[in-house]
């Protein structure tokens, strides 16, 4: 594919995305920004919770997965599902019952003022830290595709990137990010499905041959139970996947802003439970286009793996152009949307959570919040471009691990908020916050000489949420004795 085909691919995405943007978000006011005005349509909402889902790494990565893996992500997603009904059924009365714009605003009725505020900054840097490194590898593509091939350089390249994002939250928030993740959803899963396609037709085999090829295929092996100590193991992937889903859907404003945004709690829990079974599907679909793309690979010679196999092969000479330009509006639409939503939920938890709009009129809201918003796209920028200076993929593995630390504090603090009804020295929790996280790390780093091998994968979140459950249970207040 040639840069000038790329970049009209790219702009004729955007000009879609900024027409659906404009028309859902025109008439927004504080309430449509932050909630949606909760006049959305359930069903809009499950498709787009589909795609919310998905990133431009998830797009590239989990077909490349299947060589060393296989279709081992399924037993997560079964999680995932699973994690979907707990949601459903107990975070999201709650969240309706008190009438939250931010979810944080739980940890402040429950706990307190301390707690509040340091749930509202783990999210903030968690959220900055994952939307930065997805756009940042977005804007590597666009680089290497659009930007270098014109002589452009890579700051320019960030602005741009960050400054579309913006302009396209700017008036509507939720409200207009809803029906841009429906555009995605539906961009997401035509590509993947026309991909599937062209790459069977190309390989000569027809639908009930294609799907018996991959069901006899090695990469296409589901459940792993024969060693615990292999980090695809069954019921570690299971349970990671359900308490992952909760912590990183169910106690996340980015993705529980749009939930928020349905009429009533019923509503949002269709939402919930349809959109979580619609997402087992697609993830089968990304799955089954791995095996379909490294057989393609084998047969035609092509060296790539991993995450650089999609592109490479989609962007080769054996297929019509078309095949390129559905991965490319696959990868636009995933990445757009995902940092969109991330923009929007940031600003909603800056302005709501850390700066505060009690007794504050609408105006005033609504200047504070722009502001916010604007602040929220230039540290993003920045971020961006201190990951490209730096320019490695150790610094990203290191963020999104990082990610994963700041989520499991946030699951303790809920869970103890909803389980146990005692309350506890809040100015103490902070201390617990930042503990619980070091035991982990030094658990984590031990784990293979401390217990014969074992290797720590993602129930460290699951680990990482009980210290600070633990934690929070020896800040019990005990209840004072009566004075005689």
């Amino acid at each position: 594919m040639t840069p000038s085909v790329v970049f009209i691919t790219v702009i004729s995405y955007l000009a879609l995305l900024f027409t659906i943007s404009y028309i859902a978000g025109r008439h927004a006011d504080n309430t449509g920004f932050f909630i949606g005005g909760r006049i959305s349509p359930w069903w809009a909402v499950s498709i787009a919770t589909i795609g919310a889902t998905m990133s431009g790494v998830t797009f590239v990565s989990v077909p490349g997965m299947v060589a060393t893996s296989a279709f081992g992500y399924l037993q997560m997603v079964l999680g995932f599902t699973a994690g979907y009904v707990i949601i459903a059924f107990v975070l999201v009365p709650l969240f309706y019952r008190k009438d939250l714009v931010s979810i944080y605003g739980y940890l402040d009725s429950r706990f307190g003022l301390s707690a509040y505020k340091t749930g509202a900054w783990l999210f903030f840097i968690s959220k900055m830290l994952g939307a930065s490194v997805r756009l940042f590898l977005v804007c590597i593509a666009l680089q290497l595709l659009v930007f270098t091939p014109f002589h452009l350089p890579f700051i320019l390249n960030v602005i741009l990137t960050v400054f579309l994002v913006w302009i396209y939250t700017f008036r509507g928030g939720v409200k207009s990010i809803i029906w841009t993740d429906v555009l995605k959803t539906v961009c997401i899963v035509a590509s993947v499905v026309l991909c599937i396609f062209y790459i069977a037709s190309s390989l000569q085999l027809s639908f009930g041959e294609m799907a018996e090829n991959v069901r006899h295929s090695a990469m296409s092996r589901i459940f792993f139970f024969d060693d615990i100590n292999d980090k695809e193991y069954f019921f570690k992937q299971f349970f990671a996947g359900v308490f992952t889903v909760i912590a990183m859907t169910g106690l996340d404003q980015d993705m529980m802003q749009r939930n928020l945004s349905c009429k009533n709690s019923h509503d949002s829990q269709k939402n919930m439970l349809i959109s979580s079974v619609c997402q087992l599907f697609v993830i089968l679909l990304f799955l089954i286009l791995g095996v379909l793309l490294y057989q393609f690979a084998e047969v035609k010679g092509i060296q790539e793996t991993g995450d650089k196999l999609f592109p490479a092969v989609a962007t080769s000479a054996y297929f019509p152009m078309i095949v390129g330009i559905l991965f490319i509006i696959g990868l636009t639409a995933s990445a757009y949307s995902a940092a969109g939503s991330a923009l929007t939920s940031l600003t909603t938890s800056f302005t709501v959570d850390i700066l505060g709009i009690r007794n504050k009129s609408d105006k005033q809201v609504t200047s504070l919040r722009q502001k916010v918003h604007a602040l929220m796209a230039i540290v993003m920028a920045i971020t961006i471009f201190l990951f490209g200076l730096i320019n490695s993929t150790s610094v990203i593995d290191a963020v999104y691990i990082l990610a994963s630390y700041t989520y499991g504090p946030i699951l303790g603090l809920f869970a103890f908020g909803i389980i146990l009804k005692s309350p506890v020295r809040n100015r103490w929790i902070p201390l617990v916050v930042i503990l619980s996280p070091v035991l982990c790390f030094i658990i984590q780093q031990n784990s293979e000489r401390w217990f014969n091998g074992y290797h720590m994968s993602y129930e460290l979140l699951i680990l990482n949420a009980a210290f600070t459950f633990i934690g929070l249970c020896l800040l019990i207040k005990k209840p004072q004795k009566d004075r005689i």
